[in-house]
């Protein structure tokens, strides 16, 4: 069956009558911020305390868009004879965004948990060259960061947590064992102190009643002479 002319033209006018009569969807950004996932890819934002310059996140960068620079510092002995330590510190970490394909390749080898991804997205530049961020713009990032997903009620616990929990245990174990030591021991010196203090009361006593004894038997002779 051949078209009925002028149906196509009718069935374009339906969907705009349609739309019409409908709320429209489109979002007024910049004043209304939108809606992102929680798990957006927007930039990277650097938790410098976990960083330990192993250098793994700016070698496994397929950009090669990671600067890191360090130096090393001796740390002193933690006890008396022990060895002292070096340590590296971090004296600069850079991403150039202008070269990032934000693979996450440098989220996922990082070994310390010391980068991760933000949903900010606002960091256009008018030049290039500004899109390199420095770890204390990267830091300001970090803040953004949304909380992990809750884990599932059925899981099982991570070996991570389960480890560090023993631990805990350990070391609270460690300290009730030491504090009753402590206790046992005050008590045994206590005990052994006043029993000292019975010892020297009662020699005292002893040593008392022997210098009274001669006297008392002194004085009956004394009186049958006179």
């Amino acid at each position: 069956m051949p078209p009925i002319p002028g149906s196509g033209l009718a069935k374009g006018l339906a969907v705009t009558l349609r739309t019409m009569t409908k709320k429209t969807v489109t979002e007024q950004y910049p004043d209304v911020q939108p809606e992102l996932p929680p798990r957006t890819r927007g930039v990277i934002g650097l938790f410098e305390e976990n960083c330990t310059v192993c250098m793994l996140c700016a070698r496994e960068c397929p950009d090669w868009c990671i600067y890191i620079d360090s130096h090393k510092e001796t740390v002193p002995a933690a006890a008396p004879g022990g060895r002292e330590r070096s340590r590296n510190v971090l004296d600069r970490f850079a991403i150039d965004f202008s070269l990032c394909m934000y693979c996450g390749i440098c989220i996922e080898v990082c070994p310390f948990d010391a980068l991760f991804w933000s949903p900010e997205f606002e960091y256009s530049e008018t030049d290039i060259r500004d899109l390199t961020h420095e770890r204390d713009k990267l830091r300001e990032w970090m803040w953004t960061v949304p909380a992990p997903p809750a884990l599932d009620p059925g899981a099982e616990e991570p070996k991570e947590l389960a480890a560090a929990r023993k631990t805990a245990d350990k070391l609270a174990a460690q300290r009730e064992a030491a504090q009753r030591e402590a206790a046992q021991r005050e008590a045994a010196e206590r005990e052994a102190a006043e029993q000292k203090a019975a010892e020297r009361e009662a020699a005292e006593q002893e040593a008392a009643e022997r210098e009274a004894a001669p006297r008392d038997t002194a004085r009956p002779e004394q009186e049958g002479r006179e």
